[in-house]
């Protein structure tokens, strides 16, 4: 339904996305998930052809955004960042005069406008000056805006910035229950977002789509299957090098290191991250080859991959540590 070749957008000799390709499916709900400033509303706003491409080719429902940008705009709906509504206007009158300037015929419209409302959640709005609305309800007229003429495709760009967690469940349920009858791509930075709405995800980053495929894949194919967290005593190469000897470990990580209270010598205990190549269980093996090497084993914690940490490790450039500094004991979570 919607196909992206090569695409590639220039500001001077500023690339804001360079040689974007990826494709969604009918019935398909795609997230398109980067950092702020990855490209992500460039993209968006090529593909629904209010912005012109510098190279490659953009389709939707088999027409070309910049040949067919009419045919293409007629098959879409669209919602920016920021919803495109008249304050002063009712929500039913703001949806008449969209399903109006879209085409919808004069016949088909108040059904039209009836089924927005009904699956926006907005038949108890309908009278309501737009400017009296919440946020999330103006969200939602947004939203109902972007399918009011019944559209095979939508595109909908940040649609639950700045809203409070129990709009953002609301907008998210709206979103899931268009997927079948549209075909959705849903750009975003939260990674929630996507775990609780998409069934396919594509990662963009600078300006280039680093991954694309369902969450769950990209978790399996980016971080291994599984992996412990171990809080060991003994000094860091030693510890290296004893788990690193166990068959299965695709890699071993320093987390952090620190001294026991009142303990300002050696040996200090180490935070230590290891991750397999299979699906092989490595815990027991683990535990055996620490003691085997007379190494204090403290705690040990069966990790899996997440989303978080797939989109961290695509989107950053993170050194190893090659000998652990001293931080504090309480670990720092990572906010997006």
């Amino acid at each position: 339904m919607i196909e992206v070749e090569h695409l590639s957008k220039l500001y001077g000799s500023t690339p804001a996305i360079a040689d974007v390709t990826f494709s969604v499916e009918p019935g398909e709900i795609l997230g398109f998930l980067g950092p702020n400033g990855a490209g992500k509303t460039t993209t968006m706003r090529i593909l629904s052809g209010y912005l012109p491409a510098t190279q490659g080719t953009a389709k939707i429902a088999g027409f070309e955004v910049h040949e067919d940008s009419m045919a293409v705009r007629q098959r879409i709906g669209y919602l920016p960042e920021t919803p495109p509504l008249y304050p002063d206007m009712t929500v039913e009158g703001y949806l008449s005069f969209v399903a109006q300037i879209k085409g919808v015929n004069a016949g088909d419209r108040p059904t039209r406008i009836q089924s927005a409302l009904e699956r926006c959640n907005l038949l108890e709005k309908r009278k309501t000056i737009i400017r009296k609305l919440s946020k999330g309800f103006r969200q939602r007229v947004g939203i109902a805006q972007a399918i009011v003429h019944d559209p095979p495709v939508i595109i909908l760009d940040e649609p639950t910035v700045g809203l409070d967690p129990r709009q953002i469940i609301e907008v998210r349920n709206l979103i899931k229950n268009l997927a079948g009858d549209h075909t959705v791509i849903l750009s975003t930075h939260i990674l929630p977002e996507v775990s609780m709405t998409c069934s396919r995800v594509a990662i963009i980053n600078r300006g280039q789509v680093v991954a694309t495929n369902t969450p769950e894949n990209l978790m399996t194919q980016l971080m291994g299957r599984s992996g412990y967290e171990l809080e060991v005593e003994g000094d860091w190469a030693e510890v290296q090098r004893c788990l690193q000897s166990v068959v299965g470990v695709k890699s071993v990580e320093a987390i952090a290191s620190s001294y026991p209270p009142g303990v300002a010598q050696m040996p200090q205990r180490l935070k230590v991250k290891v991750v397999s190549d299979s699906e092989t269980e490595l815990g027991r093996d683990l535990a055996a080859a620490l003691v085997g090497h007379h190494l204090g084993l403290y705690e040990m914690q069966r990790v899996q991959a997440t989303l978080e940490t797939v989109f961290l490790q695509l989107t950053t450039e993170e050194k190893p540590l090659d000998q652990p500094e001293v931080e504090p004991s309480e670990s720092e979570e990572t906010t997006l």
